[in-house]
């Protein structure tokens, strides 16, 4: 008799499972819609530390010390740096989820084609800011 035939104690035959995480395949386009999540999280807690450098700003030399410290110490400038990968990825699957919006790019090998271009233009735009930031 086969699983699904089963009938177990209490009379009730058991659910499926869902795939486990040991033999799914992960695929580009889930990779991408977790990293689009995860990148809105990361950069709803970049965006409060824009306000804090806003308001120390605001507030005084004696803050705005404190918050520039902070912020050149290797730790933050690792944090910006991790700020403006997000930030240029987010947005660049957000235009790419836009043009989905509006009835493009759903066949499977465009799919994949602006999937890895958003990845590459993250990286190519982070990098020209931060050569920029470091060189100008």
């Amino acid at each position: 008799m086969s699983d699904a035939h089963k009938i177990s104690k209490d009379g009730s035959k058991p659910r499926p499972l869902s795939p486990h995480l040991q033999i799914y395949k992960w695929q580009l386009t889930s990779i991408m819609s977790i990293g689009h999540r995860a990148s809105g999280v990361a950069l709803s807690f970049g965006s409060l530390l824009i306000v804090m450098w806003l308001v120390a700003l605001a507030t005084g030399p004696e803050y705005f010390s404190l918050v520039h410290n902070l912020i050149s110490h290797w730790f933050g400038q690792f944090v910006l740096f991790g700020f403006s990968v997000v930030l240029f990825y987010h947005m660049l699957n957000g235009v790419r989820h836009l043009s989905w919006d509006l009835g493009y790019g759903f066949d499977l090998s465009t799919v994949y084609k602006t999937g890895y271009s958003v990845i590459i233009m993250a990286v190519i735009l982070t990098t020209i800011t931060w050569l920029t930031v470091w060189f100008y």
